[in-house]
């Protein structure tokens, strides 16, 4: 089988699935998918739109199914659907229903092996009962965390004479790989349906897998653990909170930095109170290059903090300080571009007497924060990750970020934030 494309339009409103789907297959998209979330929350019609509107090219209708196989194919394959996606973790009988289903009404099936242990053995059982394609698929949330479809690939295109495809975060600079693993069809979803170019996007695509190479891209990449730095700076703090599922935010410490500054770092706590700057100062001696200081001063409104910190701070390559309490020579603070936030600014600062510590387990701004968390500050506030999720939210804050590339696009296109998402009808039902 010649390689394919295929655009999953993992998306909830059918008219901007319909857009994006249109962009994509002018940049040489060749199957075109109904995404889960779009069937579920604009049902089955969205796959006859989707038909109708492009006669020429497959329609896969992602529809997960994991019970009476024959109903949900035959819904699927009358709606206008070429395939139907069909569980691997389903029963036998499940995906034997499925497939004489789909013979009936013109369709094949394609099982998707998500979450199956043995998925060579699966495959090949897929294979023995009738299915068309199989797919190895890296779901969203497990591609969060490091996931991805290149390790089991070759395994699964071996045991089986029938055409494989791949899905899990695939990329115009993967995809390729992705290709020489074994996969004919290269199921793309982010890559494409979030680029602000979408017709572009699926080019780099395609030419990827044209020329056999990848082709690179600053974008909808998956971060890994040594990458987190790199992740966090190319998001907004708005970003990581959204991430958090609001959850991180530091309430009313605010940036006391000019225009444009922004701090990524690793936590480094303090405890103090109110005036006493010993403990903030001694900090900067134990800090590593590209350490945030933290601070819990008990927000106290006596500076703990001012200029000559803050130089100590630049000269040894820390990252920025956040206070709970008071800061002082903020124009000085400005001038040098010191990522510096605080709860209160004094004129007045305390005397070094040494109560507190460094190290251990604070709140600051309503947030507990631990030696080792990340730390992101910009204009908007502080957020903090525990250190234990940074991998997942890092890579959940791209996706917001990327997610909300495309709507800025379609907004300037001549949309309002409202009209593009279509806010009345997705408000709460009672």
């Amino acid at each position: 089988m010649e390689p394919v494309i295929q655009v999953a339009l993992d998306l909830v409103l059918g008219d901007r699935a319909m857009q994006i789907a249109d962009e994509a297959v002018r940049g040489g998209a060749d199957w075109i998918e109904a995404g889960t979330p779009l069937i579920k929350s604009e049902g089955v019609e969205i796959i006859r739109k989707l038909k109708k509107a492009f006669p020429h090219n497959i329609v896969v209708a992602d529809m997960k199914t994991i019970d009476v196989g024959g109903a949900e194919v035959e819904i699927a394959a009358k709606a206008g659907a070429d395939v139907v996606v069909v569980l691997g973790l389903s029963s036998d009988p499940t995906i034997t229903e499925a497939v004489l289903s789909a013979r009936q009404y013109g369709a094949k099936v394609m099982v998707d092996l998500f979450n199956v242990k043995d998925k060579a053995a699966r495959a090949k059982r897929a294979e023995e009962m009738g299915a068309s394609y199989v797919c190895v698929h890296v779901g969203v949330d497990e591609q969060m965390v490091g996931g991805s479809p290149l390790a089991e690939l070759e395994g699964v295109a071996g045991a089986v004479g029938i055409p494989v495809a791949a899905a899990g975060g695939i990329n115009s600079e993967t995809a390729a790989d992705v290709l020489a693993a074994g996969a004919s069809i290269i199921i793309v979803g982010g890559a494409i349906i979030k680029a602000k170019d979408v017709t572009a996007a699926a080019r780099a695509v395609k030419t990827a897998l044209t020329e056999r190479r990848g082709v690179r891209t600053e974008l909808f990449k998956k971060y890994s653990a040594d990458m987190l730095f790199e992740a966090f700076s190319k998001v907004s703090s708005p970003n990581v909170t959204d991430a958090q599922h609001k959850m991180g935010a530091m309430k009313g410490i605010v940036a006391r930095t000019g225009h444009g500054v922004k701090m990524v770092g690793r936590a480094l706590t303090v405890q103090t109170v109110n005036g006493d700057w010993a403990k903030p100062v001694e900090a900067i001696d134990r800090a590593s290059k590209g350490d945030v200081i933290v601070v819990d001063a008990c927000g106290g409104e006596i500076g703990v903090w001012g200029e000559l910190a803050s130089w100590s701070c630049k000269t040894k390559g820390v990252a920025g300080v956040v206070i709970d309490g008071a800061a002082r020579d903020i124009d000085s603070i400005v001038d040098m571009g010191f990522p510096c936030f605080s709860r209160h600014t004094a004129s007045n600062a305390g005397e070094p007497k040494g109560y507190g510590g460094i190290g251990h387990e604070i709140v600051c701004g309503g947030v507990t924060v631990r030696t080792g968390d990340w730390v992101i500050g910009d204009e908007s506030g502080v957020v903090v990750v525990p250190q234990e999720h940074a991998l997942e939210v890092a890579n959940r804050a791209i996706d917001v970020m990327e997610r909300e590339n495309r709507l800025r696009e379609e907004i300037q296109r001549g949309g309002t934030l409202s009209s593009v998402m279509k806010l009345e009808k997705w408000e709460k039902v009672g």
